[in-house]
C-alpha cells in the first residue's frame, strides 16, 4: 500500500447526497460541493497522517491500521472508526459509512457508502 503523497481531487460523484445521508449540516454540504480538496497522506509503516485541505478548512487525522481511532468531521462532529488494509486497499468503517481507498494506475479512487448512497472521489498525485 503506497498512499504517500499529495493528491488533488478532480472528480466527485454524489458528494451532496452522501453528506446529507450521514447527517452533515446544510452549510457543510454547500461549502463542500463547491470545493474539491487536496489530500496529503503521510505513511510510515502502519501509521498514517491524512490532511484534507480546502480553501475553507484544513483537517488532520492520524491513525494506525487495525486500531480504533476518533476523527472529527468538518462540522466538528466526532466519530469512531477503524482503518484496515485488505488487498492493498485502505478500508475505513464507522457506524454511518464505509470508505474504500485504492490506487489504480496513477489515481487514488475512494468509494464511500452510506445506506443506499455511494460517493466516488478520484484524485491524482500532484
Amino acid at each position: 500500500m503506497d498512499f504517500n503523497g499529495t493528491w488533488k481531487v478532480y472528480y466527485e460523484e454524489n458528494v451532496e447526497d452522501f453528506l446529507r445521508v450521514i447527517g452533515a449540516p446544510a452549510i457543510a454540504v454547500k461549502m463542500r460541493k463547491d470545493n474539491k480538496p487536496v489530500i496529503v497522506i503521510e505513511q510510515k509503516g502502519e501509521d498514517f497522517t491524512c490532511t484534507i485541505k480546502t480553501p475553507v478548512i484544513t483537517k488532520v487525522h492520524s491513525f494506525t491500521i487495525g486500531k480504533e481511532t476518533e476523527m472529527t468531521a468538518v462540522d466538528g462532529r466526532k466519530f469512531k472508526c477503524t482503518v484496515r488494509e485488505e488487498d492493498g486497499k485502505m478500508i475505513t468503517e464507522t457506524e454511518k459509512f464505509t470508505s474504500v481507498r485504492e490506487i489504480i494506475g496513477d489515481e487514488m479512487i475512494e468509494t464511500m457508502t452510506a445506506g443506499s448512497v455511494t460517493f466516488i472521489s478520484k484524485s491524482k498525485r500532484v
